[in-house]
């Protein structure tokens, strides 16, 4: 995958002999910037990947800047001291300073779709388990029971609240024959004050990037992600990889990654005649705030609709176009003694397409 200017992009997996984050990070770095003549290059990953002992241990020793998101914990933290939630009355974005992350910029972000999706999810689970918790309580209240005791009723309540990790809204009592148990409405409230909150820190100066370009960069992600589950499964299938030695396990990685940077080329020159956004200026005029759900441009949602491009032609899936280019033969016929023939299919109007979007010739594609 081509990365978006000025931004590189370091794979690897702690363990697996291939890259050592304490050992080898600086010197990837050192490498990138000799090789494609960087100054300055900041790390972009999500909360997992970038935590406190990464960055006191790894990425600040680097050199490296970053953007990263808090947790939960480290969000309502905030909210009891500089995040004040009346920020978000008129407008979705804002930066705030904190003295427990000297030197970095927070910019928090609420989204109204993903609080909704939230609020949503949080009702399913509760009503979720308190119809288990109300049939466990229906179960102790029969004359006939073999569910007694503390530690059975607690063992039986345990295994419902842990799976939907709800435990924190639930007040619950346990006796050694019965089970009361009742929504935690402070705490629900508590938590339904922070829905659709996500606060990004980042090491960047403002003059470098403002905070729509940092949630800009954050939301970024995504196209990493999305490279990494087609690498895994969706597309390429990395694994398994039935290789011992590391020069081959490293080919193997290697050609994988190259065959997703033809393929992400690709989809952007045959966009038009494929599913995929062709307009995404036009789709980015849309959005109010980079912090808004993502929209589809007019142009993409009328060829959704009518399955065909403004020229007539079907408009596929990018899987389904490599099947039909395939079509697409150069076919050695032999007949008699010492007769041979070459003949090339003719390409259909989509292929011709295909190729010139892609600037080729059927022939040069054969």
């Amino acid at each position: 995958m081509a990365p978006p200017s000025g931004r590189a992009w370091l794979v690897g997996r702690q363990g697996s002999g291939l890259f050592h984050p304490r050992e080898e990070l600086k010197s990837q770095v050192d490498k990138l910037k000799r090789r494609f003549g960087l100054t300055r290059i900041v790390l972009v990953g999500d909360r997992g990947m970038i935590t406190k002992a990464r960055l006191d241990e790894d990425v600040r020793p680097a050199g490296l800047d970053w953007i990263t998101a808090l947790r939960a914990p480290a969000i309502q933290a905030l909210a009891q001291g500089p995040l004040q939630l009346d920020l978000f009355d008129e407008r979705d974005l804002a930066e705030i300073e904190s003295p427990d992350y000297p030197g970095e910029r927070l910019v928090v972000c609420r989204n109204a779709a993903l609080a909704a999706e939230r609020a949503r999810k949080r009702e399913d689970l509760l009503s979720a388990t308190e119809r288990e918790l109300a049939r466990i309580q229906a179960r102790l209240r029969r004359k006939r029971t073999l569910l007694r005791g503390q530690a059975k009723i607690g063992q039986a309540v345990g295994a419902v609240i842990d799976r939907r990790k709800v435990a924190k809204h639930f007040v619950i009592t346990i006796t050694d024959d019965d089970l009361v148990f009742a929504r935690d409405a402070a705490a629900i409230e508590a938590e339904a004050r922070l829905d659709g909150i996500y606060v990004l820190r980042t090491s960047v100066p403002a003059r470098r990037l403002d905070a729509p370009g940092v949630v800009r960069a954050y939301k970024g992600l995504a196209r990493a992600e999305h490279a990494f589950r087609s690498l895994k499964s969706v597309g390429l299938e990395i694994r398994p990889v039935f290789h011992w030695t590391e020069d081959r396990v490293r080919a193997h990685v290697l050609l994988c990654m190259l065959a997703y940077h033809l393929e992400w080329h690709m989809r952007g020159v045959l966009a038009p005649i494929l599913f995929d956004d062709h307009d995404r200026q036009a789709a980015q005029a849309q959005r109010a705030s980079p912090v808004a759900k993502a929209k589809v441009s007019p142009a993409a949602r009328k060829k959704a609709a009518t399955k065909l491009t403004d020229d007539g032609l079907p408009v596929l899936g990018f899987r389904s176009l490599i099947d039909h280019l395939a079509t697409l033969t150069c076919n050695d016929v032999r007949f008699g003694k010492g007769h041979a023939l070459t003949h090339l299919t003719s390409p259909t109007p989509l292929q011709r397409r295909a190729f010139e979007l892609l600037k080729l010739k059927p022939a040069d594609g054969l």
